[in-house]
């Protein structure tokens, strides 16, 4: 005390650092109570199913008598589930590598317009991505039709004969990865761009001030910024078009002779149509190895970095 004031002396480093404990401890205590909810409903809605399916798998056909592995042993000694593998990781994989990069080349030109264009091309970019899947691709399926084909109407303008887009086993799955690459691209697009809105002018300006080109700002700048957006948004997708049932079955339907199936519309062929629900479900599951594989890779790599950093 001093003149008769009291002056407090300030808290030691420790007790700071308690009290910032406490308090870092109640926020993630009160973050877990907000996401609870959304927890148990995923665990609803996903965990449950992928037990009950796993439960499925190890049945016989009648779904009376458990099997164990005998379903999926049965599956590996087929033909037709390796060329579904087969399609399935060039489905997926080709259509990833093709929506990130019209993706990222065209987030680049809107983030190089002015701000009004950008709202306006923003909108109408996202059209395909915000139109239900089964609309738009009914659509696509009129375009491809062998009688009525517009594509083959335009290219017969330019003396091109037409082309058998759903009937030759090449363009059927050139067919399918067009479609789910136009219907895509969109969301790419909108993730690679909100990336390139938060990364600093200033390293721009300092890159141009070091004598660097437009392909040694985005090499050197640009995409080290983007690095895990574009990883999680290239997993997000891969996971997605795995899984994907519409585009293949309205398009196609797995033909021609199942040379366009995929996972998800070759466990429904089986499971509901050939009504072998234990054999659809061991379909389904091997996905799960695949896609776990790929997340395993790509979260390792976004973790090294964020260590690294």
């Amino acid at each position: 005390m001093a003149n008769g004031i009291t002056v407090q002396a300030p808290a030691p480093p420790a007790a700071r650092r308690m009290t910032m404990q406490k308090l870092m401890r109640r926020r993630s205590t009160t973050a877990l109570a907000l996401a609870l909810p959304l927890i148990l409903l995923i665990s609803g809605l996903v965990i449950y199913p992928a037990f009950f399916a796993m439960y499925l798998s190890m049945l016989d056909r009648k779904m009376e008598t458990f099997t164990g592995m005998r379903n999926i042993l049965f599956l590996m000694h087929f033909d037709t589930f390796w060329m579904v593998v087969k399609q399935s990781c060039i489905f997926a994989l080709s259509a990833v590598f093709f929506k990130a990069l019209i993706g990222f080349v065209t987030s680049h030109l809107v983030h190089n317009l002015p701000p009004k264009g950008q709202r306006k091309w923003r909108g109408m970019l996202l059209v395909p991505w915000v139109i239900p899947t089964a609309m738009s691709t009914i659509a696509w399926f009129w375009l491809f039709d062998p009688a009525y084909s517009a594509i083959n109407w335009i290219l017969a303008k330019f003396g091109i004969g037409p082309v058998p887009w759903l009937g030759v086993t090449s363009w059927a799955r050139f067919s399918v990865i067009l479609v789910n690459v136009w219907y895509g691209a969109p969301f790419f697009l909108i993730m690679y761009l909100a990336a390139l809105k938060s990364v600093p002018d200033q390293l721009y300006e300092a890159a141009a001030i070091d004598g660097a080109n437009w392909w040694q700002k985005v090499w050197y700048v640009t995409l080290p910024m983007m690095r895990n957006i574009i990883a999680i948004t290239m997993l997000f997708s891969l996971i997605v078009t795995f899984a994907n049932f519409d585009i293949v079955r309205i398009l196609t339907a797995g033909g021609p002779v199942d040379s366009t199936h995929v996972f998800a519309t070759w466990a429904f062929s089986l499971g509901i149509q050939g009504n072998n629900i234990p054999m659809g479900a061991s379909v389904s599951l091997f996905m799960l190895p695949i896609l776990g594989v790929a997340a395993f890779f790509i979260l390792r790599d976004i973790n090294r970095r964020g260590s690294s950093v």
